[in-house]
């Protein structure tokens, strides 16, 4: 017998194009809930837009309202174009999947009915689905898109490599996106807002205080500052660290030793940490979550 759990996971490895096929069930109102209709394709729906309840997976926190109203405008002249995506929750009830644009601007055009694609899916797929059809069709900015790869890596428990896979993105992109989140917030804020770019916001990553990371990102306010201007003060303020008695921070770890654990960390995916005794003898740790962490661990070391 086929462990529905089993299937639900193989679905989710083979991605979204996977799951759309799984989850596809275009239903007529008079069905119940969770019954699959077979239809080799999902048919489109008009469903009254009172009854799409918005969909708690969205990972987009802002709409420009100016985009809003063209499309809206769009909408009137030239009606919808790409159907949306539901799902079916009850009789006359359905919460969006993907197209929440177009769903407000036909909000904003005063329409009562939207064409729709119905789908069957339960929370994970929709969480996998919303943000995943997210990542790849939306103008999201950086912020929200390192937030949508940490749900993904967190919720459905994904490896970088898998949420790659998924994302179509290699798995340094992805690191890279993660690392922002290790930005102070009012760099994250600045970054979601559009007061910087991804690539400045690269090169402040790399910067180990916090002080001197706020005061680069003020510098590139005041000054409109490019990303390779960006760069050499970064190189700058390591240059500068470097030349300091013995290259120790407050906290007596050698820069260098930091920037190792950088590095691996960088490569590995995993929190890294290097001790060293003043004769030279140390250990390296890698971590690692589950055994499936450590096999990947492995198979990068055996690289």
């Amino acid at each position: 017998m086929t462990d529905p759990k089993n299937k639900r996971r193989n679905a989710l490895g083979r991605g979204l194009s996977a799951l759309l096929s799984d989850s596809e069930a275009p239903e007529a109102d008079h069905n119940p809930i969770g019954t699959q209709v077979a239809s080799p394709e999902a048919a489109v729906s008009e469903i009254a837009i009172s009854s799409i309840e918005t969909n708690p997976y969205q990972p987009r926190t802002h709409f420009d309202l100016v985009a809003l109203e063209e499309l809206s405008q769009s909408i009137l002249a030239q009606g919808i174009i790409q159907p949306i995506t539901v799902r079916k929750m009850g009789h006359n009830a359905y919460q969006l999947i993907s197209g929440e644009r177009r769903l407000q601007a036909s909000k904003m055009a005063g329409l009562e009915t939207i064409p729709a694609y119905v789908r069957l899916a339960d929370d994970e797929q929709m969480l996998e689905m919303a943000l995943i059809e997210n990542i790849q069709r939306q103008d999201l900015n950086p912020m929200e898109i390192a937030l949508a790869y940490q749900r993904l890596v967190e919720e459905l428990n994904l490896r970088l490599e898998d949420l790659g896979d998924k994302v179509g993105k290699k798995r340094a992109t992805v690191n890279n996106y993660l690392r922002l989140l290790k930005l102070p917030p009012e760099i994250q804020i600045g970054l979601k807002e559009a007061k910087l770019s991804m690539g400045h916001a690269r090169a402040l990553i790399n910067i180990e205080s916090v002080e001197d990371q706020l005061a680069v990102y003020r510098a590139i306010l005041e000054g409109d500052l490019s990303v390779r201007k960006v760069e050499e003060m970064v190189r700058a303020i390591a240059e500068r660290a470097n030349k300091k008695p013995n290259s120790k921070p407050a906290g007596g770890k050698d820069i260098h030793v930091q920037k190792l654990e950088r590095h691996l960390e960088d490569k590995f995916g995993s929190r890294v940490v290097i001790t060293q005794s003043p004769q030279g003898k140390g250990e390296l740790k890698i971590g690692f979550e589950s055994t499936e962490d450590l096999n990947r661990i492995l198979e990068i070391l055996q690289a």
